[in-house]
C-alpha cells in the first residue's frame, strides 16, 4: 500500500475542517460528521478549538481509499498560527487548497499559494461552499486566475449554486480551458490539441503528470456540508497527487514538525519518516544536523536557523568559509601550550552549561564541542541562542502509528509514514531524526512573528509557574521567543497577532491556571551596523580581568546574509574549544545590540587570540587560576564585541507590511489621508467600475489601527489584505530602544560585578 501525506490548507472559515470531516466520512473512518460550530470534529481536540471554532494546532488522521494510505493534517487558516502551517509544509507530498465559494481568493489564500507554488507542492484546489447563497464558481475562477495562478483546470460545471441542491457535474470529456492550460507545457498536447486529434486519456494523463510536477492545479468544485463534489475530490487525490517516495530500505532520516505533552507529561514528537525504519527500543540520533548558511570560520559551521537575516530577505553567506588562515596573528602571552594534554580538558570544561532554547544543555568534552551544530535564535525577537543543533540521542520507547482515523500503537514506523514518538526527551520541533536531508530539509517559509508583548501573572506569586508554562508552550510554538523583560516585569513572548495573544490567555488560564494580563503590543525591530569598528583586549594587560585575549572585527554584510564568523587567526593557535566559545558568545550577544535589538547582516571577524596554557604547582593538579577556561572568552567576548559594535554604530530597522485595499471608488478620498497619518505609502491606486484598489507598503506597527479604521471610512465594504514584506530603517520620531535582559557588556562596570558574582571570582 502507498503512503500519502496530504495538508488541507485555506484561509480562516474557508471549511477546511468540515472538508476534512467529510473526507473521512467518504472514506468510512467515521459514521457520522462532525460540526466546527457544535465542537464534535476529529481534528479539532483542544476545548479551545471548539469553543472558538477555529484550528490552532496542526492535526493528523488517516484513511485508506483503495491501494492509498492517506495522511491527512489538518493546518490552522488563522494568518496568526501561520506558524503551525508552516512546520507542516516540509513533511507533506500533496495539499489541497480551500476556497470559499461565496468569500473567493481571501488574503491568506495568497499567501499559502505562493508558498506552495515556491515549494513545488503538488496542489488541487477545492472551491467549497457551492451549496451557499451568494456562491459564485466562475468568480471564484477569475479570482484564483487572476490572483493566484492562471495555471489552474476547472474539472466541473457546478449546476444550481447557492442553493443545498448544487451539485458538481464532472467534465466527461477534454474542455478548450483545460486543453489551454495543458498544452502550455506539453508540446506534443499542443500539436494533437491544433491537428484536433487528442483524446480524454491523454488529457488525464498529461494532468496527472503536470500536477505531480506542480505545473498545474485541477480545481474541484464543491460542498463539505452536503458532499457535493467529494467523490471526486477524492479520486483527483488519489489519482492526481504523487504517492510517498520514500526508502523503508533506506538509512533512518525523519522530520519533527509537531510536539506535544502526553497526559503523564511525557513528550510526544509527531515524526514524519522520509527513508528507513525506526522500531520500538532503537536509540537514534536526533537534533538539526542541516549545516548552516555559511559564515562560520569555524569547521562544522554555526550558522543560525534558515540563516538570521531579516525576515523576508535572502539568508546564507555565498562562499560559507569564513576562515583561510592568514592574516594578523597575534595571540597574547602564552600562546604556545606545552603540550596538547590540556586542551581536551579545558574543551571540556568549555561545553559545560551551554544554554539553548530548551535550557541547560550540558556538553560531552570537545569531541562533542567539535560537532557542527547551530544557535536556535531564529526569531528577530530572540537571541543568537546556543548550540541548539548538538546532536543528541534517546530511545524510542512506544511508536504509534495513524491508521483509519487514530494513532494505533505499532513496533515501527516505516519511511513515507507519520508515527508518534516516545521517548525521545530532548527532541524539538524541527529537529531530523537519524540522517539529515540536507538541502531538502526545513527551512523557513513564512516571516517570523513581527510584533511582542509583556505577560505578567496577575498573583506575583505566579511568576515561576508563569514562566514553566510559558516554556511548554514554547515547546509546541518555538516562534514565541520567550525573554525576561526586567523594566516591565514580566516575560515578553513574540506574536503574530491579537488572536494569538487571546489563545495564549486562555490556554494558561485553562490548561496551567494561571491568570495574566498583556501589557500593550509593540513591533519587534531589529538593528544593522552603520559602519566597520574593531577592538581588542590582551591577556595580561588591564583593564582586562580574564586569562583571554580577544579581538574583534565587526562590518557590515549584505542584507539577508544574517551573522557571519571568520577567523583572521590561525586555527591551530589555541584550543579549538576557545575559538568555539567566543564564537558562540559573539552570537549570543548579538541577540541584544546598541539599542536592544537583534544585530543581523553583519560580519564578525576575530582578528586576535591568546590564552594563558594549562598550569599546575608541584605535585599538584591543575590550577584553574593560571590558566585559561572557555568561561575565561565566554566573559571577555561581550565587552570586546560590545565595545567593535559602538564603534561601527548600528541602525534600527522596523518591519514593513505590503498592503492592498479594495474599497468603493468614492470613499478614496477620506481613505488617503488616513494612509498617510499612518504612514501608510500607496504605490498604485487603479480603479474597476465603482471599486478602487490600493496597493502600497505600510509599517508594522500602525496595520491594527488601520484594520480598526477601515470599516469606518469604507462603509465596512473595505477589504484588506496585509503581510510582512521587509524591513526599513526608523525614518520618523525617536529610535526604537528594547529593555536589555541578563548581563549588560555596554555597563563594563556592573558587566564584570555581575560575572564575578556568577563565576564566584
Amino acid at each position: 500500500m502507498h503512503s500519502l501525506n496530504l495538508g488541507i490548507l485555506a484561509h480562516v472559515d474557508a471549511g477546511k475542517t468540515s472538508l476534512t470531516e467529510r473526507l473521512l466520512h467518504a472514506a468510512g473512518v467515521i459514521d457520522e460528521i462532525g460540526s466546527v460550530d457544535d465542537g464534535s470534529t476529529q481534528t479539532d481536540t483542544l476545548a479551545l478549538e471548539r469553543r472558538r471554532g477555529i484550528t490552532i494546532k496542526s492535526a493528523v488522521v488517516s484513511f485508506e481509499v483503495d491501494d492509498v494510505a492517506v495522511n491527512l493534517i489538518d493546518t490552522p487558516g488563522h494568518p496568526d498560527f501561520i506558524a503551525e502551517v508552516e512546520r507542516v509544509l516540509g513533511v507533506l507530498d500533496g495539499a489541497v487548497l480551500v476556497i470559499s465559494a461565496v468569500e473567493g481568493v481571501q488574503a491568506q489564500t495568497r499567501v499559502l499559494m505562493r508558498t506552495l507554488r515556491r515549494l513545488r507542492i503538488p496542489t488541487l484546489i477545492f472551491v467549497n461552499k457551492i451549496d451557499r447563497r451568494g456562491a459564485d464558481v466562475g468568480r471564484v475562477l477569475r479570482g484564483a486566475a487572476a490572483r493566484l495562478t492562471p495555471a489552474i483546470v476547472p474539472m466541473a460545471r457546478v449546476d444550481r449554486p447557492g442553493t443545498r441542491a448544487a451539485r458538481a457535474v464532472a467534465h466527461t470529456g477534454p474542455t478548450p480551458a483545460m486543453l489551454d492550460v495543458l498544452s502550455t507545457n506539453d508540446d506534443a498536447l499542443l500539436a494533437s490539441y491544433v491537428e484536433d486529434r487528442v483524446s480524454f486519456e491523454r488529457v488525464r494523463a498529461a494532468l496527472a503528470e503536470q500536477t505531480g510536477r506542480a505545473l498545474v492545479h485541477p480545481v474541484f468544485p464543491g460542498s463539505a456540508a452536503t458532499g457535493a463534489g467529494v467523490d471526486a475530490l477524492v479520486a483527483g487525490i488519489t489519482e492526481l497527487l504523487p504517492a510517498a517516495r520514500d526508502r523503508a530500505d533506506g538509512p533512518v532520516s525523519g522530520t519533527v514538525f509537531k510536539v506535544e505533552r502526553g497526559p503523564a507529561g511525557e513528550k510526544i514528537a509527531y515524526a514524519r519518516m522520509f527513508s528507513g525504519t525506526v522500531r520500538t527500543r532503537d536509540r537514534v540520533p536526533f537534533g538539526d544536523g542541516r549545516p548552516g548558511p555559511g559564515g562560520t570560520g569555524l569547521p562544522g559551521g554555526t550558522g543560525l536557523p534558515g540563516g538570521t537575516g531579516l525576515p523576508g530577505e535572502s539568508a546564507g553567506d555565498p562562499d560559507g568559509d569564513g576562515s583561510d588562515g592568514q592574516g594578523p596573528d597575534d595571540h597574547g602571552p602564552g600562546h604556545h601550550g606545552p603540550d596538547g594534554d590540556g586542551d581536551g580538558d579545558a574543551g571540556a570544561r568549555d561545553a559545560q552549561g551551554v544554554q539553548d532554547a530548551g535550557g541547560a544543555h550540558g556538553g560531552q568534552g570537545a569531541r562533542e564541542a567539535l560537532d557542527g551544530s547551530r544557535g536556535s535564535g531564529g526569531g528577530p525577537g530572540g537571541g543568537a541562542g546556543g548550540r541548539a543543533g548538538v546532536a543528541r540521542e534517546g530511545k524510542v520507547t512506544a511508536i504509534s502509528v495513524f491508521q483509519r482515523g487514530a494513532a494505533v500503537a505499532q513496533a515501527s514506523v516505516s519511511a513515507g509514514r507519520i508515527g508518534k514518538l516516545w521517548g525521545l526527551t530532548d527532541v524539538r520541533i524541527g529537529d531530523t531524526i537519524g540522517v539529515p536531508r540536507g538541502a531538502d530539509g526545513p527551512r523557513s517559509h513564512f516571516a517570523p512573528p513581527t510584533l511582542e508583548s509583556v505577560v505578567r501573572p496577575l498573583r506575583p506569586e505566579d511568576a515561576g509557574a508563569l514562566f514553566l508554562a510559558l516554556t511548554r508552550i514554547a515547546e509546541q510554538d518555538p516562534l514565541i521567543g520567550l525573554r525576561r523583560d526586567e523594566e516591565r516585569q514580566g516575560i515578553s513572548v513574540s506574536l503574530y497577532g491579537e488572536v494569538q495573544k487571546e489563545v495564549v490567555g486562555a490556554t494558561l488560564a485553562e490548561e496551567f491556571g494561571l491568570d495574566v494580563e498583556f501589557r500593550g503590543t509593540t513591533t519587534i525591530c531589529a538593528e544593522r551596523p552603520v559602519g566597520s569598528g574593531a577592538a581588542v583586549e590582551f591577556n595580561g594587560k588591564e583593564p582586562n580581568p580574564f586569562l583571554a585575549t580577544v579581538g574583534l572585527r565587526v562590518d557590515p554584510a549584505p542584507a539577508g546574509s544574517g551573522v557571519g564568523f571568520a577567523l583572521e587567526v590561525e586555527l591551530g593557535s589555541m584550543p579549538y574549544a576557545f575559538f568555539r566559545a567566543v564564537e558562540d558568545s559573539v552570537r549570543e550577544t548579538l541577540g541584544q545590540g546598541l539599542h536592544g535589538w537583534r544585530v543581523t547582516d553583519c560580519a564578525v571577524t576575530m582578528t586576535h587570540s591568546g590564552y594563558s596554557p594549562r598550569q599546575s604547582h608541584a605535585h599538584q593538579g591543575f590550577d584553574k587560576s593560571m590558566s585559561s577556561t572557555g568561561a575565561d572568552f565566554r566573559g571577555l567576548t561581550p565587552l570586546v564585541l560590545m565595545a567593535a559594535l559602538r564603534r561601527a554604530g548600528t541602525r534600527v530597522y522596523e518591519p514593513i507590511h505590503r498592503f492592498g485595499i479594495e474599497a468603493p471608488s468614492d470613499t478614496l478620498g477620506a481613505l488617503l489621508p488616513v494612509l498617510a497619518a499612518l504612514r501608510a505609502v500607496p504605490r498604485t491606486t487603479t480603479t474597476r467600475g465603482g471599486v478602487c484598489v490600493v496597493d502600497g507598503t505600510v509599517p508594522a506597527a500602525t496595520v491594527h489601527g488601520l484594520e480598526q479604521r477601515l470599516p469606518g471610512l469604507t462603509r465596512g465594504e473595505g477589504d484588506l489584505e496585509s503581510a510582512f514584506d521587509h524591513y526599513a530603517p526608523v525614518a520618523r520620531g525617536a529610535v526604537p530602544e528594547r529593555s536589555r535582559t541578563g548581563h549588560n557588556p555596554l555597563d563594563r562596570k556592573e558587566y564584570l560585578l555581575d560575572v564575578t558574582r556568577r563565576t564566584g571570582g
